[in-house]
């Protein structure tokens, strides 16, 4: 699990009378941001949100959005896109399965997903053009390319901003604690965390919420279980005296490092003062067979509690599936390891790890927020970086014993549901091989548009950085044809 840079000192300040400083220089600009200030208009940053209205379809239909990262890569032909046509080295060895989606198949070893799939829509044309894990993931979860195309850089302070820190950024007032969640994170390429999951160059403030296995105790962030002893009466007492000793210290103002912290010690008290908050981690209340039809595994509860975060209403959830890209390397009898890199061994890595627990949480999620009647207000959204090569092969650089296939960004498939998303529907098609997009091509910069403009934020706006540079929210288009 990970908090953020200053998550577990502030927690312990609560939660066991202890105190940490530290953090980097800052500007006036800075402290006037974290220390609130920027809400009341002090600090650009903010879009020309609901400025496209009802001209775009969907937007404002989302109140949150669920972002599912197929970490890896996941292949369109054993998943969405089979074709059972083709020969034998193109198709595999799976054979489709009809849908609820008419004259629609998906893989036979989806039979959960296939059965919801009239509540998804699936686009079979997404397409781009970087060929490396840490690149693409970086174009996945922020809807630009990186300066390096297909490569494997490492995250640095000069990113661009993940989806979630740019939310935080457009919107004055937040709908919960935290405006985006990590789980099962962060994603690894394989062992190192990839570019685009952080908050680049807005600065620490706007990291989301970093979770890692949720599946290992009860309550996802352990630093949320109230100490013995520690009364309600206690709490306030040591808010009221932390803010004595910030209003006393007027050096403060010439020394930002300090205030760092600030935004951070605001949002552990509110976490550890709100059961509304802490409820909201809290797997245990979740019914036993509730918490199996998910999967008792990382992926699936990671699945359970972006429902949960949704209904306690957190904007932006994104759930890394898996959280390695191809953990099977140094755990090939570890099934939570497995990711969807699958170069050699494909079929066997597919059939029996990856996509029977992807089957169980995905249709579980969908039918779980229709159930609740969160699908209309949630858009969700289940995307890897890229898909996989339209041709079996065995590659004598990785381990594996048969066959699999490569990196294939040329054209692969997502699926969506939610917030006025179509129902039981097809965009899109690739060609009889599955090499190329026959129809339309789309790529993550319109589906990051989409969820911008779902969630009520103009996608073609700006945004203003630290120094008060304009930069555009997004460089794609809402892929209308998802609403009909």
């Amino acid at each position: 699990m990970r908090l953020s840079p200053w998550g577990s000192v502030v927690l312990r300040f609560f939660d066991a009378d202890t105190r940490s400083t530290g953090g980097r220089r800052g500007t006036r600009r800075e402290w006037l941001r974290t220390s609130g200030l920027a809400s009341l208009g002090w600090v650009g940053g903010t879009a020309a949100a609901g400025r496209i209205g009802d001209q775009q379809p969907g937007f404002g239909n989302a109140r949150s959005v669920i972002l599912l990262f197929a970490n890896g890569g996941q292949s369109q032909f054993e998943t969405w896109d089979p074709k059972p046509q083709a020969p034998l080295e193109v198709r595999g060895e799976f054979a489709p399965i009809s849908t609820a989606i008419a004259g629609t198949s998906v893989c036979q070893h989806m039979p959960r997903i296939a059965q919801i799939a009239d509540r998804l829509t699936i686009v079979r044309s997404m397409a781009h053009e970087d060929r490396d894990h840490g690149s693409a993931a970086y174009l996945a979860l922020t809807g630009q390319y990186h300066q390096r195309l297909s490569s494997n850089p490492a995250p640095t302070v000069n990113d661009l901003p993940t989806y979630g820190a740019v939310l935080r950024r457009v919107r004055r007032q937040p709908q919960f604690v935290y405006d985006a969640v990590h789980l099962n994170g962060p994603a690894q390429v394989p062992i190192l965390p990839a570019p685009g999951q952080n908050a680049g160059l807005l600065g620490r403030d706007y990291e989301p919420l970093v979770l890692g296995d949720v599946n290992q105790q009860t309550i996802a962030v352990p630093g949320l279980v109230r100490q013995a002893g520690l009364t309600q009466t206690r709490m306030r007492n040591r808010v009221a005296l932390k803010a004595t000793l910030e209003s006393s210290a007027r050096a403060l103002a010439e020394h930002p490092n300090v205030l760092d912290a600030h935004a951070n010690y605001r949002q552990a008290f509110e976490m550890l003062s709100s059961p509304k908050y802490r409820n909201a981690f809290d797997l245990s209340q979740e019914a036993a067979g509730t918490r199996a039809r998910y999967g008792r595994n990382r992926t699936g509860q990671a699945c359970l509690l972006a429902r949960r975060l949704v209904e306690a209403g957190v904007p932006l959830v994104t759930i890394m599936a898996t959280h390695s890209n191809r953990g099977q390397d140094d755990e090939p009898s570890q099934t939570d390891q497995y990711g969807w890199d699958t170069h050699n061994d494909i079929f066997t890595a597919l059939k029996r790890h990856l996509l029977p627990r992807f089957d169980l949480s995905f249709s579980a999620l969908i039918e779980d927020l229709e159930q609740r009647g969160l699908l209309e207000t949630t858009l969700v959204v289940c995307m890897g970086e890229f898909g996989r090569a339209p041709r079996v092969a065995k590659e004598p650089n990785f381990p594996g014993n048969a066959p699999g296939r490569k990196h294939w960004p040329d054209v692969y498939s997502i699926a969506l549901a939610g917030a006025g998303v179509a129902r039981g529907a097809v965009v899109g098609a690739s060609d009889r091989l599955g090499a190329s997009p026959l129809s339309e091509r789309y790529g993550p910069w319109d589906v990051a548009a989409t969820m911008y403009s779902a969630l009520g934020i103009d996608p073609q706006g700006h945004y203003h950085d630290v120094l008060d540079r304009p930069l555009p929210i997004c460089r794609g288009k809402v892929i209308s044809a998802l609403y009909g």
